[in-house]
């Protein structure tokens, strides 16, 4: 019988969600009523899957009580994570995708006895409204509007009901909150140790776990040995009275130890576990995942000290953390921070209650702010990948322009080719974004053979790409156009670009928040109108993530950390018409001291941002006219670190016909006055013009 005080919650909450519903503030629950091309004779997209039959399969596995261990479950959770809450996981653990169909990186799926939901951001939102079938509710995660996992769960179940999930998959932080919510409505959420969707996967075509062992990064890239990274660390632990760390973060532990790896696709990591206490270090791993070099230098086989790595099999850390806690008074179990997730639930609850500390893990900041190796080796990949992608365009314009046919898909194989022939290049640090037209205002749209379109010349095309480097990782994104642009497409192009000049030209004292310079850049835009449904920025690693913590450039976000010289994130603002076109600008910043170190009469320092992208816009996109001088001004310098920089890299790699591309789009323009309108379009159409000019004298000779 439910106590007092849980049917006054229940009924507090069911009232709650009822009253949202009826006053129009949550979705309505009707399964694709409000989902594009769902309606009975529509042609579905080419992208949209049909999960059914292993979806049919999952229920029937909920049902065993020999697979599951206990009473049968009502419903049960997916998230996107894998054991290591990595944000885009490998193929192998990509169990989402499996189950819906949906391809994003950011999702959770809530599955039923009788029907289904996903839960996605709003970047994702539209490419998950033509992956998932129809059958599929698909809600908002960022919306308030839209019920949670947990509110839903509870309109869909009654009293008694269980909901299993992996709690290795979950942060504790979101497993508390969905059993909070939950145990109001009487229902038990239980953690089912044998994963549900691998048990169904692992009898098809799952893909298998990388094999490419775990090696060194030199410390002519890493610029600290890994030695000196551990003592700093043991004394931020000292410092707060904690004995041992547990860390899951696998770009955490590859910057720890001066390591890398290959076990997710974008990412050069190792799946393992370490746990580092002041007299000793564990790591958690597959068998045969380590290289002779790797060994050598974490100095696995050497007699037992404070800097000598202990090797263990990856599946024994839940045993042995029971066991190692028992003289420890202090154990950090990172909590959630900002694009970090924190620990699983797993990882949580395997240490004894009493001496859990659950906060953020403080090698966040620590590999947040780059030393001076680390700083110069980003600059320099980002030098080498400029010179990647003037020579790729060039090409790619030139072909266009003699009559080769271009869809998205082909543009990807040919940018992806061309980065990793850069020296240096150690692979894609993300999926390459490449959409036209319509697909260039979804923010995360990633084209298939399936769903690729033409290239033309009458519409915007957006292209996001990044590579991985010895020495740094990189993140770009410009808008091209291939013919003559529409008015519309101007404006909203320069307004993108106004608003990224806007906040890189920003100096600011280093207590700002990061959250506070957002409205920088999407100050232009509100005064149009208009605004784009993704965050302005996020940290960047050095051959690390491409979405690295602690920096999350969004309003509205409650943070507490500021700027520090050495932090890099991207400035990437951004202007989007559904159906229609898309804009998106994005360069790398570099975080530096302004006025040389010195304080104002308060005793404030300030900081400023240097871009170390450098990879022209496109001139015909641009009016110079709505720019103002400083902007104007800002552009010109832009302009010509690129030809200093990236034109002397395309010269030393012998790429003339991207070097001259570069000298096209970087012309340098007036800075006063009034600028004809055929400015841009005859500076952005020389190229073309003298390549058009060749081509005939080519023929007729």
């Amino acid at each position: 019988m439910m106590c007092p005080s849980h049917l006054l919650a229940t009924v507090l909450i069911s009232c709650s969600i009822y009253q949202s519903f009826v006053n129009g503030n949550v979705a309505p629950l009707v399964p694709g009523s409000d989902r594009t091309l769902c309606s009975d004779g529509a042609t579905p997209p080419a992208s949209r899957m049909d999960t059914s039959s292993r979806i049919n399969r999952l229920r029937s596995e909920m049902r065993k009580r020999s697979v599951i261990l206990g009473a049968e479950l009502d419903a049960y959770i997916v998230p996107s994570y894998d054991e290591h809450q990595s944000e885009v996981p490998s193929d192998h653990d990509r169990r989402l995708r499996y189950i819906s169909g949906f391809s994003g990186s950011d999702g959770i799926a809530a599955i039923t006895l009788h029907s289904a939901a996903l839960w996605t951001d709003g970047r994702y939102r539209q490419q998950a409204d033509t992956e998932l079938a129809c059958s599929w509710l698909l809600m908002r995660q960022d919306d308030s509007s839209s019920y949670t996992v947990s509110q839903w769960l509870g309109t869909q179940l009654s009293s008694g009901a269980r909901v299993g999930a992996d709690p290795k998959l979950i942060p504790h932080h979101i497993w508390e909150r969905w059993e909070q919510v939950l145990d109001i409505m009487e229902i038990t959420l239980v953690k089912v140790s044998t994963n549900l969707v691998d048990y169904i996967w692992n009898t098809e075509n799952r893909p298998p776990i990388s094999k490419v062992q775990m090696y060194v990064q030199p410390k002519e890239y890493a610029g600290k040995l890994w030695q000196t990274k551990v003592q700093e660390l043991r004394k931020e632990l000292r410092d707060h009275k904690i004995d041992a760390m547990v860390v899951t973060a696998l770009d955490e532990i590859a910057w720890l130890l001066n390591v890398r790896g290959k076990d997710l696709f974008y990412t050069p990591v190792t799946k393992c576990y370490l746990i580092v206490s002041q007299e000793q270090i564990h790591m958690y791993i597959e068998p045969n995942k380590m290289n002779h070099e790797a060994k050598l230098s974490l100095h696995t086989s050497s007699a037992y000290n404070a800097n000598s790595t202990k090797i263990h099999s990856y599946d024994s850390i839940w045993s042995d953390l029971r066991t190692l806690s028992q003289p420890w008074k202090k154990v950090l179990l990172p909590s959630v921070y900002t694009l970090a997730p924190g620990v699983s639930e797993a990882i949580f609850t395997s240490v004894p209650e009493e001496k859990r500390t659950y906060k953020p893990s403080p090698i966040i900041n620590m590999k947040a702010k780059k030393n001076p190796t680390e700083i110069l080796g980003m600059r320099a990949a980002h030098i080498r990948d400029g010179a990647a992608m003037c020579d790729v365009m060039a090409y790619i314009e030139e072909r266009f322009i003699l009559g080769d046919l271009w869809d998205e898909v082909k543009v990807v194989r040919e940018v992806d080719l061309t980065r990793k022939s850069q020296k240096h290049n150690k692979g894609l640090s993300f999926a390459t974004i490449a959409g036209y037209g319509s697909n260039s205002a979804l923010p995360h749209y990633q084209p298939t053979n399936a769903t690729a379109k033409r290239i033309q010349d009458d519409s915007t095309f957006v292209l996001d790409s990044g590579g991985q480097y010895d020495d740094g990782t990189t993140d770009v994104t410009r808008t091209f156009h291939f013919g003559i642009p529409k008015p519309e497409h101007k404006k909203a192009y320069t307004l993108v670009l106004m608003a990224s000049i806007d906040l890189a030209s920003m100096v600011f004292p280093s207590d700002l928040k990061i959250n506070d310079i957002d409205v920088m850049a999407r100050n232009v835009l509100w005064k149009n109108h208009k605004d784009y449904m993704h965050s302005t920025g996020h940290g960047i690693g050095s051959f690390l993530q491409a979405h690295e913590a602690p920096i999350q450039v969004a309003f509205g976000q409650q943070q507490k950390n500021s700027f520090k010289p050495g932090y890099f994130f991207s400035n990437e603002p951004g202007y989007y018409e559904e159906g229609n076109f898309g804009v998106r600008l994005e360069n790398v910043l570099e975080v530096q001291q302004a006025f040389d170190a010195r304080n104002d009469s308060q005793g404030n320092t300030y900081l400023k941002f240097e871009d170390v992208t450098l990879v022209p816009y496109e001139p015909k996109l641009i009016d110079y006219n709505m720019l103002t001088l400083y902007q104007r001004r800002w552009l010109n310098r832009y302009n010509t670190r690129i030809r200093e920089l990236v034109g002397a890299e395309l010269k030393n790699q012998m790429k003339m016909s991207g070097f001259y591309w570069m000298m096209n789009h970087t012309a340098l323009i007036p800075e006063y006055g009034y600028i004809n309108s055929g400015y841009s379009l005859f500076a952005s159409n020389y190229l073309i013009v003298a390549l058009s000019l060749c081509f005939i004298l080519q023929i007729n000779s």
